[in-house]
């Protein structure tokens, strides 16, 4: 990715003050591998062999008629791994998160099912168990909880909406759901996520650890147009960037973010799984 900074665009005249700037992202090397591959001269993981990835979107037949948005899914090559550079995390980040499976509370939305899988470049790509993902976006208003108003609509804000992680696994991974985002202002359709070591739990949070990822995620265009123009996300009357104009995206697939994305059913309204391996470097 060319740059390490969100655009400033984003909210930029209606940034709270109670938003953590980022103090300065570190340019952590980063390993991602989905539903894409983006080529990287001269660099290779040892053990991972290389192939060619290609990306798509696929229809679903319902009846007589095809829709983009029944299923979405790219081909994803096992076993290979790109590097990548991580991003900012953007203004409307919070401390503490919930470490909870399901983070939608009582929004609308069509149901995510979030897969993550999180591996350690510097071991091999083995997975990194007992780590924290975690996750935050907005709601089908575009609006962050803790910051309700940002994008112009009024509604109850909890501080604690569409926020929150979960621990991976012995086999890295971890689950959490969600409602796929609605838009704002500026940027394409996304969700925050960061990436602890050696947290400490408590009974519904964490203390201590480090970051030592963070990124944002990004859904296929031709799915997120008909999901924004559909009820409920049709109430954000807000103007919508589209990802390839996106200042934060770069068109790199899985190694910018871009989540691999299938249909839970027929409708858009049945939801959808998302899928993505993110690989960090512990040393």
């Amino acid at each position: 990715m060319t740059g390490n900074t969100e655009h400033h665009s984003e909210h930029s005249e209606q940034q709270p003050s109670r938003h953590r700037r980022d103090p300065g992202v570190r340019r952590r090397r980063v390993l991602i591998g989905g539903s894409a591959v983006a080529a990287v001269g001269g660099l290779a993981v040892a053990g991972l062999a290389s192939a060619d990835t290609t990306t798509g979107t696929t229809t679903q037949e319902s009846g007589t008629s095809t829709t983009a948005a029944t299923e979405a899914s790219t081909s994803a090559t096992d076993g290979v791994c790109v590097l990548n550079a991580e991003v900012t995390e953007g203004p409307y980040s919070l401390e503490g998160a919930l470490v909870r499976e399901d983070i939608r509370e009582d929004k609308e939305g069509f149901e995510v099912q979030y897969t993550f899988t999180v591996v350690d470049v510097s071991n091999d790509c083995a997975p990194l168990a007992n780590a924290l993902l975690e996750i935050w976006h907005c709601d089908h208003l575009g609006e962050y909880s803790g910051f309700v108003g940002g994008n112009g609509h009024e509604e109850e804000d909890n501080g604690k909406f569409l926020r929150g992680g979960q621990m991976t696994d012995d086999s890295g991974q971890c689950s959490i759901t969600s409602i796929w985002p609605g838009h704002y202002v500026s940027r394409a359709v996304h969700v925050h996520m960061r990436v602890h070591t050696d947290v400490t739990l408590t009974d519904d949070s964490y203390t201590g650890g480090e970051i030592i990822h963070t990124g944002q995620l990004f859904f296929d265009q031709d799915i997120n147009t008909e999901i924004q123009a559909t009820s409920p996300y049709t109430e954000n009357t807000t103007p919508e960037t589209l990802l390839e104009n996106d200042g934060i995206y770069d068109d790199g697939g899985a190694s910018s973010g871009l989540l691999t994305v299938t249909a839970l059913g027929d409708s858009v309204s049945d939801g959808y799984k998302a899928t993505l391996t993110v690989g960090v470097s512990t040393d």
